[in-house]
């Protein structure tokens, strides 16, 4: 496996190093520690300061390639992905204080979007991560992410749960939720969320993690806060999907989006599979009425 590690040299950037050396021992990664200089000025104190956070890695039996390039950082992540495969790539996460839809740093953004490998968010400081959560939509395409995240919770002894929110439906189908809060009673059906749900259960288990199925109703946003307060998780996945044209570039949806500007603890922002054919009209109903 191969880590690349993002850091501007500043102390802010520990919380991507510990990250890196938390995950990269385990999983044997080889690993990459990249600054990038702005300014011909920047190259001398920032080669010093990766060399720092590079021995703090080998302290945990981490051997980094320290590599310093020049120029625009998201640009220069972007060149650096696409010369050498990496599994994953850690990026900081600066609180901007801003309002609207971005409260981190723009860069955080635009590297979520720009490069292939899925981009592990450096919030918080949690030093141990034992706790995943996976928000998973309940679709097949989500089915890369938690086979991913099942390979790095299994290196670091993690338990993942999969948690899917329901729309809060009308009173009418009150039965309907009662059934479908069972999560016993919905793995075991054959409605579509019940055999998606079942598959990625199983294949965490093949992986050898500890795996449940949590479900909640209402807004989307809010459930999932919920839940990790309620699980005091350590880590936070959701996924992105692959826009489709000529440019190859992924789509942050506004629950990922939110999730990275409200979380306290690093998200892991997943790539998800290409979305299956569209299920016939007659395969659809029998989803829909399978588990009654």
């Amino acid at each position: 496996m191969k880590i690349l590690i993002c850091s501007d040299g500043t102390s802010s950037a520990q919380t991507a190093i510990d990250l890196g050396g938390f995950f990269g021992g385990p999983l044997q990664a080889e690993t990459t520690l990249l600054g990038i200089a702005e300014k011909s000025q920047d190259e001398q104190p920032l080669r010093e300061a990766l060399h720092a956070q590079a021995q703090s890695l080998r302290q945990r039996g981490i051997s980094p390639d320290v590599v310093v390039q020049f120029g625009e950082p998201v640009l220069q992540i972007v060149e650096q992905t696409s010369h050498t495969k990496y599994d994953f790539v850690i990026v900081g996460a600066r609180w901007t204080g801003a309002v609207g839809h971005y409260w981190r740093s723009k860069r955080t953004y635009e590297v979520i979007k720009a490069i292939q490998p899925p981009v592990l968010v450096a919030i918080g400081e949690r030093k141990d991560l034992k706790r995943f959560v996976v928000c998973t939509g309940g679709k097949e395409f989500i089915e890369q992410a938690v086979h991913f995240t099942g390979k790095l919770a299994a290196a670091v002894g993690a338990s993942v749960t999969l948690l899917h929110v329901m729309a809060e439906p009308p009173a009418m189908y009150a039965d309907l939720v009662r059934m479908e809060e069972n999560v016993d009673q919905l793995l075991q059906s054959k409605s579509e969320l019940g055999t998606n749900l079942r598959r990625q259960k199983r294949e965490l288990d093949r992986l050898g993690v500890s795996a449940e199925v949590h479900l909640r109703h209402g807004i989307v946003i809010d459930q999932v806060f919920e839940e990790v307060r309620a699980g005091n998780y350590d880590l936070i996945v959701t996924g992105t999907s692959q826009a489709r044209g000529l440019l190859r570039h992924y789509i942050m949806g506004d629950l990922t989006r939110d999730i990275v500007n409200r979380a306290n603890v690093p998200v892991l922002v997943a790539r998800a599979g290409p979305v299956k054919p569209a299920r016939t009209l007659w395969k659809a109903v029998k989803g829909l009425f399978g588990h009654r």
